[in-house]
């Protein structure tokens, strides 16, 4: 997702509801948010479906990522022969070992 560019993606809404396809088309192609104000204030800020995307995955990704650092914190791990264990166990491997 690129930056917001203050001279190019603040505008307000009734700008925005006076060209709302073109703003559309513009935020889709070039992938920038658009802040939308009202009243001299930030109101909303529109998103290209692939920028939406890629920011749910990013958040996806790190909140994995700091749960994943709580249990370890936590002392919620298992070592990595219980967890070669515990997998040949549910696939039926076990007689492997």
């Amino acid at each position: 997702m690129q930056a917001i560019r203050v001279s190019q993606n603040i505008i307000s809404v009734s700008e925005f509801k006076r060209q709302a396809a073109e703003w559309l088309r513009r935020v889709r192609e070039a992938s920038e948010p658009l802040v939308i104000t009202q009243n001299g204030r930030a109101a909303a800020v529109l998103l290209s479906p692939a920028a939406y995307d890629e920011l749910t995955a990013r958040y996806r990704f790190m909140t994995a990522v700091e749960e994943g650092l709580a249990d370890a914190e936590a002392g919620r791990v298992s070592s990595h022969q219980d967890v070669i264990g515990e997998m040949r166990r549910r696939i039926g491997g076990a007689d492997d070992e």
